[in-house]
């Protein structure tokens, strides 16, 4: 155990939790809604220091990251725990463990060891995907400083509902975001994910101020959050307070977890809104769940050549110098291009 960031004690060794947005009032004794962070006789303590339950070597483009250090590889990591419980969650084997089974499951893998994994594999990131980086912050953060200081970037893949404190504490080793955008709606939010959408989108906007490269991804479920009114939203909301070069993924639902009874999203609802995105004014709009339909390819905002092929997480072509467009000489944006 480690002693939690991030939480103030109240009166009658009561602790409120400030790392996420949930801000959770944490009973002697009892857990956060994600499970693993529980008060002590009045200390809050992450249960998930060092104990990871995940850990690959991903594709960079896995993650989804498409214009961040292309073809590389990222040394991913995970602990159990989130602090969402959507209902169609794909790693909810993982992600609901401490609330679903009621334990905390792991092995140690302490930061130092991190490091020096991706450092001997030539990983040029450290990926804190899978589950929600949020949960396991303290092990990140003390990560990501050594992985900082030893040239390895460090990725959030995140759902993006950490306090503002707490991105502000990691901005200086913090080189990277995906960040769910799981819908444009309110009830949404609360009734699939148990979550609000305001603080997401709040957090969007302050990591694209501080300079971290952010894309977005949104897995679009049939009946639920893929109607063009809102598939709409979502690409106004990214044109206008994140910038038309913030890359928008779209992803193909399939039935998982507690959501089965909802079916497989139709291809051409997927197309539809990476059309509707490209329409709206964004330079980068990705198709995923579907390869090989043309829509996981990066092309020129200026001149429309093509620039990366892919099919799935590998790249087939690639046709960008020097971060630059090689016909028109348009700005390709992103970082290691």
């Amino acid at each position: 155990m480690k002693e939690a960031m991030f939480y103030v004690k109240e009166e009658e060794q009561k602790v409120r939790c400030a790392l996420c947005n949930h801000h959770c009032l944490i009973m002697p004794g009892k857990h956060g809604i994600c499970g693993v962070r529980e008060n002590k006789d009045g200390v809050l303590y992450s249960l998930v220091y060092g104990q990871v339950i995940a850990r690959h070597i991903d594709p960079i483009e896995k993650k989804p990251l498409f214009h961040f250090h292309p073809g590389s590889k990222s040394y991913s990591i995970a602990t159990v725990g989130c602090n969402f419980h959507c209902l169609f969650c794909q790693n909810y084997e993982i992600s609901q463990r401490p609330k679903d089974e009621k334990r905390i499951a792991g092995e140690p893998f302490p930061p130092e060891e991190v490091v020096a994994a991706a450092g001997k594999l030539k990983c040029q990131s450290i990926s804190y995907t899978y589950t929600e980086p949020t949960i396991f912050f303290e092990y990140a953060y003390d990560s990501a400083r050594l992985a900082n200081d030893r040239g390895i970037k460090n990725v959030f893949v995140s759902n993006g509902y950490m306090g503002q404190e707490a991105i502000k504490t990691i901005q200086p080793y913090l080189h990277a975001a995906n960040i769910d955008l799981k819908a444009y709606s309110e009830k949404f939010y609360k009734e699939i994910c148990g979550a609000k959408l305001k603080p997401v989108l709040e957090n969007l906007t302050l990591m694209k101020k501080l300079g971290i490269w952010v894309e977005v991804t949104t897995l679009i479920i049939p009946t639920l959050n893929d109607s063009e009114k809102e598939l709409q939203e979502i690409a106004d909301f990214i044109r206008t307070e994140l910038g038309p070069e913030t890359p928008w993924h779209v992803s193909r639902f399939h039935p998982m977890y507690r959501l089965t009874s909802v079916p497989s999203t139709p291809v051409q609802t997927v197309l539809k809104a990476r059309e509707i995105g490209l329409k709206a004014g964004l330079y980068y709009v990705y198709s995923g769940n579907i390869p090989g339909q043309g829509g996981e390819n990066t092309y020129c905002h200026k001149c429309g050549d093509l620039l990366i092929e892919r099919l799935g997480f590998t790249i087939l072509q690639y046709n960008v110098n020097n971060g630059m467009c090689p016909k028109c000489h348009a700005v390709v944006h992103g970082v290691g291009m």
